[in-house]
């Protein structure tokens, strides 16, 4: 009590930051609000998150506003950014520090300190103890524990005094500092978190076919300089036969620097395109509005005597089938065709989801036929009179969307994870283990005494020794 009342302001901080408790709290809380950072959108349109919450609370629409209101002020829509979640990681972090500086010097103790012999009293004692009797010369039975002990993976020492030798050996003494290099782990990944947090960014860009952009948006629209321009020049989206459930999507981009060409690539979920540590990840995807009297379609001509054209044309033009004199005129477009059960054409959805164009065929001023060319049937592109336009693309009408990240703290993440796995594997799987083995001498046998002792994994330890004393016993028997 003396003692305590002793202690000064920092020594009351420094035993609370050293204290195992504050790290389970501090640790506790962040979980806790992890949780909801996870289940709320983070830097989302507050249309979505209040969706989630009328979900996931069962309360009605204005109760989840007014609920998104009070986590929105506490900053939990973008909670990583936040400063009482980064106060938190720094508290977290000097607990471990601190908790590390209060112990490690024991710690070390212990890992410098060298096995020593013991007396055959303290050997008798031990946790983990085997007792055998061989026969044969002092020599003889000397070499056959130094090469078993060898054999179960120890460098043994020698002792001897009067009619007493003793064998001893230790292994892993360093694995006591597993936990530690665990704790070094957590702090690297803090670091590069913290990096990651002030350096980088995360935020997203709705990008039109066509079209180019210096920046990205991240929350309530704050622009992000890009520092290049990236342009969308193409998007598709690939549908399960006789579905409407998307995939696969793909988006075609090209990077531009100082105004020339430097990257191009497709990128698709979970292949993204990385330039100057800016990583575009594919997202989502949508039309364009009040882009459909603009968009470009794709066709390509086939006559039936096997000649081919590729042309690009708009809603309301014509076009020529290749070496013939049929003409073909754009009349109506659907993003989402459909036909009732009265036989009526409609559209079911304003997305490019079973896109069909209707065209009127004519020769030489004469109408001839006319019908609907969907996108995602090619047997709707075949002509009655054996022609055939295959409908590849409806161009400039969808936009990609792309998730936009930046986090120059990455490769710091990474390399304390592979720490933290080092260290974990030391600490759960690796004990620092040690071995005594005296030999007296009986009259004509020689009495075997084995002590050992392993901090953890003690069970495996002692089928180690089980595997010593069975080489001992083998040789015992060869000898013989």
């Amino acid at each position: 009590m003396e003692k305590e009342k002793n202690k000064t302001i920092i020594d009351k901080v420094w035993d609370l930051f050293a204290s195992v408790r504050l790290a389970v709290v501090i640790f506790s809380i962040i979980s806790l609000t992890s949780m909801i950072g996870t289940v709320l959108e983070q830097n989302a349109e507050p249309e979505k998150n209040i969706d989630i919450l009328v979900k996931l609370l069962g309360v009605g629409h204005e109760a989840a506003h007014s609920i998104y209101g009070v986590l929105d002020s506490l900053g939990f829509l973008n909670m990583y950014h936040s400063w009482w979640f980064v106060t938190l990681l720094f508290l977290f972090a000097s607990n471990l520090i601190i908790c590390s500086i209060d112990r490690l010097p024991r710690v070390l103790k212990l890992v410098k300190e060298p096995v020593r012999p013991l007396s055959a009293e303290h050997l008798e004692k031990m946790s983990i103890k085997k007792t055998l009797t061989l026969k044969g010369k002092t020599s003889d039975i000397k070499e056959a524990v130094s090469s078993a002990l060898k054999e179960i993976g120890f460098k043994p020492l020698e002792s001897s005094d009067n009619n007493r030798i003793q064998f001893y050996a230790e292994k892993g003494n360093f694995t006591r500092l597993g936990v530690y290099i665990t704790h070094l782990s957590v702090l690297i990944i803090f670091i590069g978190a913290i990096i990651g947090i002030f350096f980088g960014f995360s935020a997203f860009l709705n990008l039109p076919e066509g079209s180019a952009s210096p920046v990205a948006y991240k929350d309530r629209g704050v622009e992000v300089p890009l520092g290049f321009e990236i342009r969308c020049d193409n998007f598709d989206v690939d549908y399960y036969p006789n579905s409407d459930m998307p995939r696969a999507y793909q988006s075609w981009l090209t990077v531009f620097k100082n105004g020339k060409e430097v990257m191009k690539k497709s990128i698709v979920v979970n292949d993204p395109l990385t330039y100057e540590g800016i990583t575009f990840y594919q997202s989502s995807f949508g039309t364009v509005p009040d882009s459909m009297n603009n968009g470009i379609f794709v066709f390509r001509l086939v006559s039936k005597d096997g000649k081919t054209a590729e042309i690009n044309s708009k809603l309301g033009e014509k076009f020529t089938i290749p070496g013939t004199s049929v003409e073909g005129r754009i009349s109506n477009f659907s993003p989402a065709f459909s036909i009732d059960q009265s036989g009526r054409a409609f559209t079911y959805d304003e997305q490019m989801i079973n896109p069909a164009v209707y065209i009127e065929f004519s020769e030489s001023g004469t109408t001839k036929f006319s019908g609907w060319l969907l996108k995602r049937y090619p047997n709707t592109w075949n002509l009655p009179d054996g022609n055939k336009v295959e409908f590849l693309d409806f161009w400039g009408v969808q936009y990609t969307g792309l998730q936009v990240r930046k986090d120059p703290g990455v490769l710091i993440v990474y390399l304390g994870c592979i720490i933290m796995a080092a260290g974990l594997y030391i600490t759960f799987f690796m004990s620092h283990k040690r071995i005594w083995v005296n030999i007296s001498d009986e009259k004509k046998n020689m009495a075997i005494l084995i002590g050992a002792s392993a901090n953890k994994n003690r069970v495996a330890f002692e089928r180690k020794i089980e595997k010593f004393v069975g080489i001992l016993n083998a040789g015992q028997k060869g000898g013989k």
